[in-house]
């Protein structure tokens, strides 16, 4: 088996932020609140023009342009998402007509906030069939959009954001050491949205009752995340044969600065070898790992050699973990 390899980074970030200072005057809340139960001070917001193709392309051609490639060198578009331009065509269909890239390959897949850990996985698979060269891997999400900003125990949770990975063959040691993936649809009805699929079509009724937007079962998800979280960082260092000692750097799904702090301590990981973004970006659901994998490359953090373990759950419910030598 070839080892794959993240050769590029990027991250698109909308301009506007929502501070916690702004959302006391929209509902019933507070700055303290907030960053007592969850860490965030600030989120960024998208305008009623940009959807999550547009946030993807930023992010992709600076994950293109840091691998040294043009979007002519992609072989495969993966996009994980659950705010979509459309239901169809996908999103990752119209990030290759903005990219200019050629007529390859491009498909959505939805894991929620795991869906960049599963896309890794996908694009290590394709990497060794053999066909590919290098896969532009994306995680997107619009989530202001599906939120409903008149709920205080959701609107203060999520933000928008976009980061992508180009993930090609390693010709050295550095590169995907190994990967866990899990699921339990059993869980699902904790994190979703009732109405806009087959199930329940859109109608007046629908739109009324307000079953377009996010619906979750704090509490419930909380448990569901710290034992996922755990589990599937205890696994992907299993696979690797590798010791907790063994990490250099932590990048968790910023869902709960909580969670964060339980599954650091677990590992035996002081707050400085944790990259956090929580704070300043909020929950971007499928964005908030690769995003904040973007800023710590780029800001010098991570540096070549530097074991780095991935770890998310999402809606699904899913979980996963990636372990890479940078």
């Amino acid at each position: 088996m070839v080892r794959s390899k993240i050769l590029g980074v990027g991250m698109g970030i909308p301009e506007r932020v929502l501070t916690n200072f702004d959302l006391e005057k929209m509902v019933d809340t507070s700055d303290e609140w907030i960053v007592q139960r969850t860490g965030i001070r600030e989120r960024r917001i998208s305008d009623t023009q940009t959807a999550s193709s547009d946030l993807a392309t930023v992010a992709s051609l600076q994950a293109i342009e840091s691998a040294g490639l043009t979007p002519q060198d992609i072989d495969l578009i993966l996009v994980g998402t659950v705010t979509p331009d459309t239901l169809f065509p996908s999103t990752a269909c119209l990030l290759q007509h903005k990219l200019g890239a050629r007529q390859v390959p491009a498909y959505d897949f939805s894991a929620g906030c795991t869906g960049f850990i599963y896309g890794l996985v996908m694009a290590e698979s394709f990497l060794n069939y053999g066909s590919y060269q290098h896969i532009l891997v994306v995680g997107v999400e619009s989530l202001s959009k599906i939120t409903d900003w008149e709920d205080r125990s959701t609107c203060v949770l999520f933000g928008d954001a976009a980061g992508a990975v180009v993930v090609g063959k390693s010709e050295d040691a550095s590169g995907i050491l190994s990967t866990y993936l899990g699921a339990d649809g059993s869980l699902g009805n904790l994190l979703y949205i009732p109405a806009g699929g087959s199930r329940l079509p859109a109608t007046q009724r629908t739109l009324d009752q307000r079953q377009h937007y996010l619906k979750m079962e704090g509490n419930e998800v909380f448990k569901a995340a710290v034992n996922a979280m755990k589990m599937s960082a205890m696994q992907a260092l299993k696979k690797a044969k590798m010791s907790k000692e063994d990490v250099d750097w932590l990048i968790p799904h910023q869902a709960n600065i909580r969670i964060i702090d339980f599954l650091a301590k677990m590992l035996k990981l002081p707050r400085e070898k944790v990259i956090v973004t929580i704070d300043k970006l909020g929950n971007t659901s499928a964005a908030s790992i690769p995003t904040a994998l973007a800023m710590a490359v780029q800001d010098g953090r991570i540096k070549p050699g530097h074991n780095v373990l991935m770890v998310a759950f999402g809606a699904g419910f899913t979980w996963g973990s990636v372990l890479v030598r940078w």
